[in-house]
């Protein structure tokens, strides 16, 4: 078997432990806020900028935070924040001020009892590792560097919630061509 099947292989064993119910709850927390902030750190921050990127896509109002762009967060939005361990400071820190706010909290987290997920209004847990792989229970061995299968069930998690938004928004593939970027 090559490399490439057995991630294959073990992303497809941890797949199933994704909730589609999550998955529908996070869409329509999307559906009702009126402007959605997205963040991650590091890698998982590459997979959240994508995210940000096919929300545009779909027509909604979205920022990735830390870009000069990105408004001020209000009462009435939601911060999505990408974070395997759920305890990344500068996240924590952002969680803290939505919740200062009155805004919506979704996560996408290895640890849904972790500080972020704890503060979370809605939750998709993802199996993965992270490096703090021993200090807390959720994390599972993986065959992949640390963070690897996280990251990869992340992109693909985003893509489903897209998936799920199309079907709610009524919306088709050239529908999300007609928003993509022509600047390129």
């Amino acid at each position: 078997m090559n490399s490439v099947e057995i991630i294959l292989n073990e992303l497809q064993a941890l797949a199933p432990q994704i909730q589609q119910e999550q998955i529908e709850q996070m869409a329509q927390a999307i559906m009702n806020a009126r402007h959605i902030f997205v963040v991650g750190a590091g890698r998982s921050g590459f997979c959240a900028r994508g995210f940000s990127n096919r929300l545009l896509h779909l027509g909604f109002n979205v920022s990735f935070v830390g870009e000069p762009t990105t408004p001020r967060l209000l009462k009435e939005d939601l911060l999505l924040i990408a974070s395997g361990s759920g305890k990344t400071g500068s996240l924590v820190s952002m969680a803290n001020k939505a919740k200062e706010v009155g805004a919506q909290i979704g996560t996408f987290t290895i640890n849904p009892e972790a500080t972020i997920g704890a503060m979370a209004n809605a939750v998709i847990t993802i199996p993965g590792t992270t490096r703090l792989l021993g200090e807390d229970n959720n994390t599972q061995l993986s065959v992949q560097p640390i963070g690897s299968a996280f990251e990869q069930l992340l992109w693909i998690t985003f893509d489903a919630l897209i998936m799920e938004l199309m079907k709610k928004t009524n919306q088709l593939p050239e529908d999300l061509i007609s928003r993509h970027a022509n600047l390129e």
